[in-house]
Protein backbone atom coordinates (compact mmCIF):
# COMPACT_ATOMS: atom_id res chain seq x y z
CA UNK A 1 0.00 0.00 0.00
CA UNK A 2 2.82 2.25 0.83
CA UNK A 3 3.52 2.76 -2.98
CA UNK A 4 0.02 3.74 -3.69
CA UNK A 5 0.69 7.13 -1.66
CA UNK A 6 4.59 7.23 -2.90
CA UNK A 7 4.97 10.93 -4.16
CA UNK A 8 7.44 11.32 -6.96
CA UNK A 9 11.02 12.37 -6.24
CA UNK A 10 14.24 12.72 -7.86
CA UNK A 11 17.57 13.96 -6.04
CA UNK A 12 20.44 15.28 -8.17
CA UNK A 13 23.95 16.59 -6.48
CA UNK A 14 25.62 19.43 -8.15
CA UNK A 15 28.69 21.25 -6.84
CA UNK A 16 27.11 24.44 -7.84
CA UNK A 17 26.02 26.62 -4.86
CA UNK A 18 22.80 27.08 -3.30
CA UNK A 19 22.31 30.10 -4.52
CA UNK A 20 23.19 29.03 -8.30
CA UNK A 21 21.17 26.43 -8.01
CA UNK A 22 18.07 28.83 -6.59
CA UNK A 23 18.38 30.92 -9.15
CA UNK A 24 18.12 28.16 -12.15
CA UNK A 25 15.43 26.40 -10.61
CA UNK A 26 13.02 29.50 -9.82
CA UNK A 27 13.14 30.43 -13.21
CA UNK A 28 10.79 27.35 -14.74
CA UNK A 29 12.15 28.39 -18.31
CA UNK A 30 15.63 27.64 -17.95
CA UNK A 31 14.45 23.66 -16.74
CA UNK A 32 11.54 23.05 -17.91
CA UNK A 33 11.74 23.28 -21.15
CA UNK A 34 13.14 21.56 -24.57
CA UNK A 35 11.07 18.29 -25.00
CA UNK A 36 7.68 18.84 -25.91
CA UNK A 37 7.16 22.11 -27.72
CA UNK A 38 6.50 24.07 -23.99
CA UNK A 39 5.11 27.01 -24.18
CA UNK A 40 5.06 28.80 -20.69
CA UNK A 41 3.42 32.30 -19.83
CA UNK A 42 3.79 34.51 -16.88
CA UNK A 43 6.02 34.77 -13.61
CA UNK A 44 7.46 32.00 -11.68
CA UNK A 45 9.85 33.30 -9.57
CA UNK A 46 7.35 35.89 -7.14
CA UNK A 47 5.08 34.42 -4.06
CA UNK A 48 1.70 34.10 -5.51
CA UNK A 49 2.53 34.66 -9.10
CA UNK A 50 1.04 32.04 -11.61
CA UNK A 51 2.76 30.77 -14.74
CA UNK A 52 0.70 28.27 -17.06
CA UNK A 53 2.55 25.09 -18.80
CA UNK A 54 1.46 23.85 -22.22
CA UNK A 55 3.31 21.24 -23.92
CA UNK A 56 2.37 18.26 -26.45
CA UNK A 57 0.69 20.66 -28.77
CA UNK A 58 -2.40 20.83 -26.02
CA UNK A 59 -1.60 17.51 -24.41
CA UNK A 60 -0.63 18.46 -21.46
CA UNK A 61 -1.80 22.20 -19.47
CA UNK A 62 -1.18 23.20 -16.46
CA UNK A 63 -1.19 26.41 -14.75
CA UNK A 64 0.82 27.22 -11.37
CA UNK A 65 1.26 29.77 -8.23
CA UNK A 66 4.20 30.03 -5.91
CA UNK A 67 3.32 29.33 -2.80
CA UNK A 68 6.15 28.78 -1.09
CA UNK A 69 9.66 30.61 -1.45
CA UNK A 70 12.70 30.18 0.88
CA UNK A 71 15.62 31.62 -1.52
CA UNK A 72 18.52 29.32 -1.75
CA UNK A 73 16.57 26.57 0.03
CA UNK A 74 12.67 25.89 -1.35
CA UNK A 75 10.39 26.34 -3.76
CA UNK A 76 6.64 24.95 -4.08
CA UNK A 77 3.98 25.64 -6.78
CA UNK A 78 0.55 24.96 -6.32
CA UNK A 79 -1.14 23.43 -9.39
CA UNK A 80 -4.30 25.12 -9.61
CA UNK A 81 -5.64 24.19 -13.24
CA UNK A 82 -4.71 21.38 -15.24
CA UNK A 83 -5.77 19.60 -18.20
CA UNK A 84 -4.11 16.63 -19.37
CA UNK A 85 -5.77 15.45 -22.49
CA UNK A 86 -4.29 11.93 -22.67
CA UNK A 87 -6.03 11.04 -19.12
CA UNK A 88 -9.55 10.10 -18.13
CA UNK A 89 -8.93 12.19 -15.38
CA UNK A 90 -7.98 15.05 -17.09
CA UNK A 91 -7.87 17.19 -13.84
CA UNK A 92 -5.80 15.03 -12.11
CA UNK A 93 -2.55 17.51 -11.61
CA UNK A 94 -5.19 20.11 -10.38
CA UNK A 95 -4.29 20.95 -5.96
CA UNK A 96 -0.95 18.77 -6.67
CA UNK A 97 2.36 20.80 -5.74
CA UNK A 98 5.80 20.31 -6.95
CA UNK A 99 8.85 21.87 -6.04
CA UNK A 100 12.65 21.67 -5.03
CA UNK A 101 14.70 21.58 -1.88
CA UNK A 102 17.62 22.61 -1.75
CA UNK A 103 20.39 21.20 1.09
CA UNK A 104 24.54 21.16 1.74
CA UNK A 105 26.06 17.71 1.19
CA UNK A 106 29.35 17.70 2.07
CA UNK A 107 31.05 20.56 -0.44
CA UNK A 108 28.65 19.82 -2.74
CA UNK A 109 24.94 20.50 -2.65
CA UNK A 110 21.85 18.52 -3.07
CA UNK A 111 18.71 18.99 -5.01
CA UNK A 112 15.61 17.13 -4.28
CA UNK A 113 12.26 17.35 -6.46
CA UNK A 114 8.65 16.53 -5.17
CA UNK A 115 5.83 16.29 -6.52
CA UNK A 116 3.49 15.73 -4.17
CA UNK A 117 0.08 14.40 -4.80
CA UNK A 118 1.79 12.55 -8.26
CA UNK A 119 1.34 8.95 -7.10
CA UNK A 120 1.14 5.39 -8.64
CA UNK A 121 -2.38 5.17 -8.57
CA UNK A 122 -2.56 8.35 -10.71
CA UNK A 123 -3.59 7.44 -14.40
CA UNK A 124 -0.80 9.89 -15.55
CA UNK A 125 1.93 8.92 -12.86
CA UNK A 126 3.79 6.41 -15.72
CA UNK A 127 3.96 9.30 -18.17
CA UNK A 128 4.17 12.49 -16.07
CA UNK A 129 7.31 10.29 -14.21
CA UNK A 130 9.17 9.74 -16.93
CA UNK A 131 8.72 13.06 -18.43
CA UNK A 132 10.07 14.68 -15.10
CA UNK A 133 12.18 12.27 -15.17
CA UNK A 134 13.87 13.48 -18.53
CA UNK A 135 13.27 17.38 -17.32
CA UNK A 136 15.47 16.87 -14.23
CA UNK A 137 18.17 14.57 -15.94
CA UNK A 138 18.45 17.70 -18.58
CA UNK A 139 18.34 19.78 -15.19
CA UNK A 140 21.31 17.55 -13.63
CA UNK A 141 23.56 18.37 -16.12
CA UNK A 142 23.34 21.74 -16.52
CA UNK A 143 23.74 21.77 -12.01
CA UNK A 144 26.97 19.79 -12.49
Amino acid sequence: METETKNYTFSIESSQTPENIFETLIDVRKWWIGLFGEDIQGNSNTLNEEFTFNAGNGVHYTKHRLIELVPNQKIVWLVTESNLSFAEKTDEWTNTKFGFEISKLGDKSKVTFTHQGLVPKFECYGNCSSAWTQYLENLAEKLK
